[in-house]
């Protein structure tokens, strides 16, 4: 009972809010994923099994874990957390350890029998250093040109570097407003985020003129009934699957489109599945629970104690919150789809482990905060 100690004083309204979602995204995912499940592995529940196995056991030893230590240890690493990063981001070119799964972007290694995705962790690791990095800083020297903006625009030019190279993009927006999220709550002027929103239209203008992938994509964005059957597949199916539902929804477990029609049922597009199921209602009630939750992610953080644990919490509820938009967004024809997952909601291992494991370091922060 010891172990459970440091969490006495966490936040539980935040903790009520965590555990309802985790708990919703399991039976949601239960249901999307059944029938793929069924024809790939002749079992229904494949999915769900993996996911507490592979996902939520060790996400819920990492979160008891991180809401334990204190906060501040890793004020102490955040050079090592930055090579961490870098060192798991190079990991997936090594030969015979990085694969693609099958997929455009190479994103995976392989460790044994099991399949890691490395820039999840690096959403982490990342995290504590440029946190670290801001606390150590004046607000004179974070909003100063030569000492604040550009070794914070080299650092996370690196990072995005290396996503580039692993055709990452939706982790790459993911860390790139996690970051900028930390760098405006220390103080940086917002002169800077037009600067970066410009950096990034360019950016991202340069990555569809130089990629057929990306520049089909954004095409099919723009204009999702061109080639229905090929590149905008995909959309067209989730756009589909939305309108379906309507205002009641088809009902818990008879979605039409996750008989293989919508790809990705498990992992990116759920929530087209969702919101088929559940209708406009209920699809509703999840969305006000989801944004309850990051709002109150963010209450934490203006009530930590010190710098370093604001930072902290800003970063992973930018993270989580930057993550679930592009991923709904993409869902109703909002945005392009870029492949991000639904947190604490889709299918996947590595992302639900170190999504709660981040959690665990908020609720480390609560913990000795002043009351939310």
């Amino acid at each position: 009972m010891a172990f459970f100690g440091g969490m006495r004083n966490a936040d539980r309204t935040f903790l009520a809010l965590l555990g309802g979602l985790v708990l919703l995204g399991l039976v949601l995912l239960a249901s999307a994923s059944g029938p793929t499940g069924f024809v790939k592995f002749h079992d229904t529940y494949y999915f769900l099994k993996h996911q507490i196995i592979f996902g939520l056991i060790p996400g819920t030893i990492g979160f008891l874990v991180a809401s334990r230590v204190p906060y501040t240890t890793y004020r102490r690493f955040a050079g090592v957390m930055l090579l961490i990063s870098i060192v798991l981001l190079l990991s997936v070119f090594i030969p015979g350890l990085g694969t693609d799964l099958g997929t455009f972007a190479r994103q995976w290694i392989h460790i044994g029998s099991f399949t890691v995705q490395p820039s999840e962790l690096v959403k982490l690791t990342f995290l504590f250093y440029i946190a670290a990095w801001m606390e150590k800083r004046s607000e004179h020297e974070i909003r100063d040109v030569h000492s604040g903006l550009i070794p914070f625009a080299i650092v996370l030019s690196v990072v995005m570097g290396l996503l580039l190279l692993e055709h990452d993009t939706g982790t790459l927006g993911v860390i790139v407003i996690m970051a900028l999220g930390v760098y405006f709550s220390a103080g940086a002027p917002f002169r800077y985020f037009a600067l970066f929103g410009g950096a990034g239209v360019g950016l991202l203008g340069l990555l569809i003129t130089f990629s057929p992938y990306r520049a089909a994509r954004f095409m099919t964005f723009l204009h999702p009934e061109l080639d229905p059957k090929g590149v905008g597949y995909h959309i067209n199916q989730a756009l589909l699957a939305v309108g379906s539902g309507g205002f009641f929804g088809r009902g818990y477990g008879h979605s039409l489109q996750k008989f293989q029609y919508l790809p990705e049922v498990a992992g990116d597009s759920i929530f087209a599945v969702i919101a088929e199921e559940l209708g406009f209602l209920l699809t509703t009630a999840f969305l006000i629970l989801y944004v309850g939750f990051i709002q109150r992610g963010f209450k934490i953080a203006a009530a930590a104690n010190d710098a370093f644990g604001r930072y902290l919490v800003v970063g992973v509820m930018s993270w989580i919150g930057a993550q679930a938009f592009f991923n709904i967004a993409a869902m109703v024809g909002v945005l392009p789809i870029t492949g991000v997952p639904l947190p604490l909601v889709s299918y996947g291992g590595t992302a639900l482990a170190v999504t709660l494991t981040a959690l665990g370091v908020v609720v480390n922060v609560s913990s000795h905060s002043k009351n939310v």
